[in-house]
């Protein structure tokens, strides 16, 4: 054998002995913190929206659309949610292979071009087009890249990136009922100005977040788009399940709790500020959800916050008072913002390498659009056709506690006996 063989040779062995590197991650560096920040913009103008979404249907409700029934109005909000998560089976394997910037730039100038053409909307097909599908197709063609590229920075405080970055949609969950019912109810703004302002602040925090944002993974220049070998993992596609039931729980109340109010009374300034309630729960939830989650584990995290959720909702059944709506608005808050501001950092563990955690994170999020499309339109006809919320309350609680349990399934898989996981 010649010198020229022996070194080929020589080659090949160590080519097929060697070791894949273990992926690092910064864990931080300005970089990793602007990505971070980048990443609360965006949940303020994505989840933090869609989350305020209950004040547009109520105002929907006995204005534009009073012709419309609760069913068909929810399937804007609905549409608008279902795009946002769709949105990321392209946007998420985009990311893994030109990274964020190119799709964060011109999605968020059309997700601003959205809120403006809402502003203008006065008929049902209208309010559909651009809230519900521009501004939810956009919505998640921002949204993935961003949770992506915070995963990309974070492993070990991965949970409590996720918890801050999550936080921007709560307080912008706050922010937006407290604005729109003073802009539309309390000013002579009327309702295009009104949804104007919220559409130059979105614009001034897509502006930041399209600046700061960067990638620390390298950019996957081969294989198909989709990682299809992630759905023979049971940890990826039970919790999948799971998150799919929950979701369909879990927007009950974002969308109905102001409607539900006033059905027992409250006033519709009141019914505003639940939303306000909620969200302001929702944002201590995130931030110290993911500080839990360091302690005793992600998956353990967003098990238990889950079977709390659907305990919550069904508490939400002997609700009657006011007291009560906001004691039940600020603790579904506070742990529907754990299981938001966790469910991307557990979907992120289960990816092999930091340049594959987009195509996980855009397969995943393009099944959990169809539980957001359908679960509160469901909840809705149940609404109209039995006269009561209490069947859809039911069905959301039922739904949520079934979801939570099946995550744990991915838990007992993913980490077996371990305590912490």
């Amino acid at each position: 054998m010649s010198n020229t063989e022996k070194a080929l040779e020589s080659s090949e062995d160590s080519r097929t002995t060697e070791v894949p590197t273990k992926p690092s991650f910064p864990e931080g560096g300005i970089k990793g913190w602007l990505t971070v920040l980048s990443g609360w913009c965006v949940m303020f103008n994505t989840f933090g929206y869609i989350n305020a979404f209950g004040i547009y249907e109520s105002y929907y409700k006995v204005t534009f659309l009073s012709n419309q029934s609760e069913s068909n109005i929810a399937w804007i909000g609905s549409l608008q949610a279902f795009f946002m998560f769709s949105g990321g089976l392209i946007s998420g394997p985009m990311m893994d292979r030109y990274g964020p910037k190119v799709i964060l730039i011109p999605c968020s100038i059309l997700f601003v071009a959205s809120v403006m053409l809402t502003s203008l909307c006065t008929e049902y097909y209208q309010f559909i087009l651009a809230q519900g599908v521009l501004g939810g197709l956009t919505n998640g063609l921002t949204y993935t890249p961003a949770v992506t590229a915070i995963n990309q920075y974070f492993f070990q405080k991965r949970p409590i990136a996720m918890g801050i970055a999550s936080s921007g949609s709560s307080l912008a969950g706050v922010i937006f009922p407290i604005a729109l019912n003073r802009m539309l109810n309390k000013s002579s703004l009327g309702f295009g100005w009104s949804v104007r302002v919220l559409g130059f602040l979105m614009l001034a925090l897509s502006i930041i977040s399209c600046a700061v944002i960067t990638s620390n993974a390298p950019k996957r220049k081969s294989g198909a788009p989709f990682l299809l070998a992630a759905w023979k993992q049971p940890e990826y596609y039970l919790q999948i399940s799971g998150l799919f039931l929950v979701f369909w729980g879990l927007f009950v109340p974002f969308f109905y709790i102001p409607e539900y109010a006033e059905s027992i009374g409250l006033s519709i300034d009141m019914s505003f500020y639940l939303i306000a309630i909620l969200n302001a729960g929702s944002l201590f939830g995130r931030l110290s959800g993911g500080a839990l989650a360091n302690r005793i584990g992600r998956f353990n995290t967003l098990t238990g916050a889950s079977i709390v959720c659907a305990i919550l909702i069904f508490c939400w059944l002997r609700v009657t008072s006011q007291g009560g709506m906001v004691a039940f608005s600020v603790l579904f808050g506070f742990f529907s913002g754990t299981v938001i501001g966790l469910f991307p950092a557990t979907i992120a563990m289960t990816a092999s390498k930091p340049n594959e955690i987009g195509s996980y994170m855009g397969m995943a999020l393009g099944v959990l659009s169809i539980s957001t499309l359908t679960g509160t339109p469901i909840s809705g006809a149940m609404i109209n056709s039995y006269g009561s919320y209490h069947p859809a309350i039911i069905f959301a609680g039922v739904a949520t506690i079934v979801g939570g349990a099946i995550i744990f399934g991915a838990r007992a898989v993913f980490a077996g006996a371990k305590i912490a996981a």
